[in-house]
């Protein structure tokens, strides 16, 4: 997922996203303690993932209340 495109969501779009990717990872770490993860790099990529989502919101979130000041 590129910035571009997590930059074009709605906030509320972007909580939604951040919750499905944070239940994937959770997914992904039982498949791991399993031993059933079939693509161990997914793992990272969806961590970095949540990241770059978490931080658009951040970003929308601060420019939201600096734009109502």
């Amino acid at each position: 997922m590129k910035v571009s495109e997590v930059k074009e969501l709605s906030l509320k779009e972007l909580l939604e996203k951040t919750s499905a990717m944070e239940e994937e990872l959770f997914n992904l770490r039982f498949q791991a303690k399993m031993g059933q993860l079939s693509n161990p790099l997914r793992m990272r990529m969806v961590k970095r993932d949540i990241a770059r989502l978490k931080t658009v919101v951040t970003e929308k979130k601060h420019a939201t209340s600096s734009s109502q000041k």
